[in-house]
């Protein structure tokens, strides 16, 4: 979580509120971190941190896309700013659908 405040600290961005919203609150399985946040100048955010030793793929996007759905509807609104923060390796194909989508990709260094 600290790589991900330092890099919107980086861009100027601060939440009036943050809050993390568990994987089974959307009745997923899914070993990722997601977070909600609402920034001084009135932007929502959605925020998922994703760690994993496998190759991310399209399969990977359309589940994160179908997760990122849940997560709209679970909080009654959709998002302005979508973020993911990945620390596996992506494929380029599937790096153009998320930004494609509007998805702004954070690539992490491996721990």
């Amino acid at each position: 979580m600290r790589e991900t405040s330092e890099y919107f600290a980086r861009k100027g961005i601060l939440f009036k509120e943050l809050k993390e919203i568990l994987p089974k609150e959307l009745n997923s399985k899914k070993k990722i971190k997601i977070f909600v946040g609402s920034s001084i100048d009135l932007k929502f955010y959605a925020i998922f941190v994703l760690s994993s030793k496998s190759r991310f793929i399209k399969k990977s996007f359309e589940e994160l896309e179908n997760l990122y759905n849940l997560l709209v509807n679970h909080q009654g609104h959709n998002f302005k700013v979508k973020t993911l923060f990945i620390q596996s390796e992506i494929c380029s194909k599937t790096k153009q659908y998320l930004k494609d989508s509007n998805w702004t990709i954070v690539e992490q260094k491996k721990l």
